[in-house]
């Protein structure tokens, strides 16, 4: 469910009509309702009501400051990949004690920032990065919570940029190698072993690489304190898939039996990070129709919004649902047109034929299911600046983020001032 409609042929946002926000912040832009995202975590986070979990929203899938504090004011806390995303859950009020930090390539500095920030626990992926951590934390005169992230080979069997617990992935320590890892952590001065992480993917929409996944950790669970550590947290990762295309996805509820029928009993307490289930339904991108363009075999519409502003489409051939903001009059039937943006590449196609009304140049589209890993991807390709990003709350919304310009772009470089035509290499 989200709170984007119709009402009197218009699209809403919540009770803000689109229209309303793309004439006064100008388009493209992205929309956030904070009544979806709400409601999305509150109906994940009472699918494991009673037990000791901490929901911890992956950072990744939509890192705004305003949707971050939103979820915050809920409960949520915060699952990290980088020093930035950590920075932007403290500005945005998350606790240290409520963030997990996942990552290959955590550098020291991060790793300090970490530190001090009180994290919950480091999710390690890699025997140098358990010795580097060793080292940054000992030079502080601190204990590092550590928990190992094993790498359990199940096949996630989504697109293959997205699965990340195969054993040929670049993610957590191969699962047999799991013990003896273990063993050096506990080895190592300025470490605390306090628990085991996983995610084999994203996008997931059948709960059996789940199960067979967490069955493997709790085997682990059981391994690792027969050899005696402290095993007291467990992070199963997030992964959860949405409904892009009208397929069939798991309801919280079905996936929060198959974590506790696994993982229940074990006594740790639970860390889970949804990312594209809280944030995806959530938003959309507004667009508005620059030319409708007749080719030799297919009409196009060109629109504001491109690959740099959604990725999606073209790293993934990814399917998001489009629709116009002004609702077509009853019996105007649809044309099948390629919905493109205007940047230098085939690839920046944000739909190929897909069945729409026509439209007139000026009037707005909206594409669905924009609100995870959408505006965190984008890019200033082709000199294209960072487009705004507004949260709807009722009949009130707020620039989350202005839109950034060329000039903005600019005055990050600057040339040398060697004497002209010196061209040593």
């Amino acid at each position: 469910m989200d709170h984007f409609a119709y009402r009197d042929g218009h699209l809403f946002a919540e009770d803000v009509a689109v229209s309303e926000i793309a004439n006064a912040v100008g388009t493209p832009f992205y929309c956030y309702s904070r009544a979806t995202l709400c409601r999305h975590y509150d109906v994940f986070a009472a699918a494991f009501e009673g037990h000791d979990a901490l929901v911890a929203y992956a950072v990744k899938a939509n890192s705004s400051v305003a949707v971050i504090r939103a979820l915050a004011r809920r409960g949520a806390g915060a699952a990290l990949v980088s020093g930035g995303e950590l920075r932007r859950a403290l500005a945005a009020g998350v606790a240290g004690s409520r963030m997990v930090f996942s990552g290959v390539g955590k550098t020291r500095e991060e790793m300090g920032l970490a530190l001090d920030a009180g994290i919950l626990q480091f999710n390690v992926e890699s025997e140098p990065e358990l010795r580097a951590l060793s080292e940054v934390a000992t030079a502080r005169g601190v204990e590092a919570p550590v928990a190992i992230r094993i790498n359990p080979d199940v096949d996630a069997k989504v697109h293959r940029k997205i699965t990340t617990g195969l054993r040929e992935n670049k993610f957590g320590i191969e699962w047999t190698a799991a013990p003896e890892i273990y063993a050096r952590a506990a080895a190592l001065p300025g470490l605390k072993v306090v628990g085991m992480s996983v995610h084999i993917g994203s996008q997931l929409l059948d709960l059996e690489p789940f199960r067979q996944a967490f069955a493997k950790m709790r085997d682990m669970v059981f391994r690792l304190r027969a050899d005696g550590h402290r095993i007291d947290i467990v992070d199963v990762g997030g992964g959860l898939g949405i409904p892009y295309d009208d397929l069939p996805s798991p309801a919280p509820e079905a996936y929060a039996r198959t974590v506790l029928d696994a993982l229940g009993d074990l006594g740790c307490r639970l860390v889970l990070e949804p990312g594209r289930m809280i944030a995806g339904n959530a938003g959309i991108l507004v667009a508005r129709l620059l030319y409708r363009k007749e080719g030799a075999v297919r009409t196009f519409y060109v629109v504001d919004a491109a690959m740099n502003d959604l990725l999606r489409p073209s790293l993934y051939d990814a399917y998001h649902h489009i629709l116009p903001c002004r609702r077509p009059a009853p019996g105007v039937g649809n044309i099948e047109v390629d919905v493109v943006g205007p940047v230098c590449e085939t690839g920046d196609t944000l739909a190929r034929q897909r069945n729409l009304p026509p439209m007139a140049e000026g009037e707005l589209l909206a594409v669905r299911t924009a609100g995870a890993y959408c505006a965190v991807m984008a890019s200033a390709y082709n000199s294209r600046p960072l487009v705004p990003e507004v949260l709807v709350s009722g009949d009130r919304w707020h620039l989350a983020r202005r839109r950034l310009t060329a000039v903005d772009l600019l005055d990050l470089e600057s040339v040398p001032d060697w004497p002209d035509g010196d061209d040593r290499a």
